[in-house]
């Protein structure tokens, strides 16, 4: 009787280099989920005539400054949410590769340090929007395949500079009304964000 051949496991990619979320569908209606909240908000402030936009991070101000903790599910009217809805479902999705627990990890790093950066140096005003984190998840997953030196993250990463690339000149000063501070603070939540997911990976794996 010939003998039973167990042929070795595929090889799995690591969680670092992943490209698609683990659990596609729970990341996507978590994404889902955090953008609808901010239509049920938007509603809320349209029936309140805009009020809720005065709740936004109102720079040097020490009696505001809890207001960072909800200033990105605030928007300036339908049109400043919607534009923020789309890249905030193909971005956010892309950044769950890493798993839901990972990518809520990520975005708090980008939302404080967004906020927290706005609260210093921001220009005078109520600071609202969800770009913020647009920028922040854009370069998260810009720089992230370059931190886990992963070849499919670097070309997903490409593969959305191309689309969404052009959103950087918006960390620079530029057309009034904009908070370019947002958007450069949030970018740089991003790098942060990605530095500490390879700081993690390579002390798993050392350990």
């Amino acid at each position: 009787m010939d003998p039973t051949v167990v042929s070795p496991a595929p090889p799995t990619r690591s969680p670092a280099k992943r490209v698609i979320p683990p659990k596609p569908l729970l990341s996507a209606v978590v994404v889902a989920g955090f953008v609808a909240l901010m239509f049920v908000v938007e509603g809320i402030d349209t029936a309140l005539g805009g009020s809720l936009d005065r709740d936004g991070v109102i720079p040097r101000d020490f009696t505001e400054w809890d207001n960072i903790l909800w200033a990105p599910v605030l928007h300036g009217g339908w049109e400043h949410l919607t534009g923020n809805a789309v890249p905030l479902l193909v971005l956010g999705f892309l950044a769950t590769s890493g798993g839901v627990a990972q990518f809520l990890q990520v975005t708090a790093v980008i939302w404080l340090t967004d906020g927290l950066g706005v609260w210093l140096i921001g220009s005078p005003g109520s600071h609202i929007g969800a770009s913020g984190l647009v920028f922040g998840y854009l370069v998260f997953l810009l720089v992230r395949g370059v931190f886990a030196r992963a070849t499919a993250q670097i070309v997903v990463a490409l593969a959305v500079f191309a689309v969404y690339g052009a959103m950087l000149w918006g960390v620079l000063p530029g057309q009034p009304g904009i908070s370019w501070e947002s958007h450069l603070f949030g970018a740089l939540g991003g790098v942060l964000a990605a530095w500490g997911v390879a700081r993690d990976t390579h002390r798993a794996a050392a350990a």
